[in-house]
């Protein structure tokens, strides 16, 4: 591997960028943004630092901009595509990505939500578009989902080989499915949140208090399951189910219930982030988000005498 295409440079197509950059690939980026470089610039210095705080080896690529989508991809070995989540931009973006590529290199796309089924329609080599899904910052969560979809399984299989060259952790889903399994998750979290909001139960910053000071913590290293088999005590997980099971039942939630963003509740939730987080600018929280993670992963790599627990165990050993 020596050619990295990354279409978008933004939140998701920067941190791409900057884990292919820092983990020896050349990469070429495209992005009509007339500040690209800038943003990409400064989540590579993001990264850079973060890498340095984990002390992880430097083997820095070669970073290049393309003017166009046809000069980006031409001769690449992969490609990373991370334009805006709208079916028609991706569309377009397939398009030129597939009239200058060679026809043998998988496209990955970073879509949360499309099926490779939806993104592949009108294409002429549709085995190789899959889904390559990460999370933010990329550069520091190793978590991908790939979906290959129907025909895709050697493009997945090609990906996920490649994607753990490069520190990450490849999820394969056994089928398509709208939003993966990650971000299912996520949605159903960000719902009863903005349900706790607009009731006047919690604030914005009282609702990520239960989080990052409770729940958070174990899910980062245990997940949900394996978290839950502890709650069950000695018995284990059969015993957690007979005890909280019946609790599934009780109407607390309101997760099939969708809230209205009405413009009084987004002038609500907006006023409480700017109160809870103004006083940073997004390149400081960024720094701080990076902190934070370096230092659970940090923890991570040492669990079980230096052998690792979860993420901790994709690091290099100390």
């Amino acid at each position: 591997m020596s050619r990295i295409a990354c279409i978008g440079g933004g939140v998701i197509g920067g941190g791409w960028v900057a884990r292919f950059l820092l983990r020896g690939h050349d990469v070429t980026v495209f992005d009509p943004h007339p500040e690209a470089e800038r943003i990409v610039g400064e989540v590579i210095a993001n990264a850079e630092r973060a890498h340095a705080d984990l002390g992880l080896p430097e083997e820095r690529g070669t970073l290049r901009f393309a003017a166009t989508v046809a000069e980006a991809v031409t001769g690449a070995d992969y490609i990373q595509e991370s334009v805006p989540e709208r079916l028609e931009i991706k569309a377009k973006a397939f398009a030129e990505i597939e009239a200058s590529a060679p026809a043998r290199t998988v496209i990955g796309s970073s879509t949360s939500g499309f099926k490779p089924s939806q993104l592949r329609e009108g294409r002429a080599h549709l085995e190789r578009i899959i889904v390559a899904h990460p999370f933010n910052p990329v550069y520091l969560l190793p978590l991908v989902e790939l979906v290959g979809g129907p025909g895709g399984d050697d493009a997945t299989a090609w990906a996920a080989a490649f994607l753990k060259t490069v520190g990450m952790h490849p999820l394969v889903l056994r089928k398509e499915i709208d939003a993966h399994i990650a971000d299912r998750f996520l949605e159903a979290v960000w719902r009863e949140a903005l349900w706790l909001v607009k009731d006047g139960v919690a604030t914005t910053e009282e609702i990520d208090d239960a989080i990052r000071m409770g729940f958070g913590l174990r899910w980062a290293q245990m997940g949900l399951f394996e978290t839950y088999r502890i709650a069950g005590g000695e018995a284990g997980m059969r015993h957690f189910l007979a005890q909280f099971g019946p609790a599934l039942k009780w109407p607390w939630t309101k997760l099939m219930d969708v809230p209205e963003l009405t413009d009084e509740l987004v002038d609500t939730i907006a006023d409480q982030s700017d109160a809870q987080s103004g006083a940073h600018d997004i390149r400081g929280l960024e720094r701080i988000r990076d902190e934070n993670l370096v230092g659970i992963l940090k923890a991570l790599r040492a669990s079980q005498g230096g052998e690792g627990w979860g993420a901790g165990k994709l690091l290099p050993k100390e």
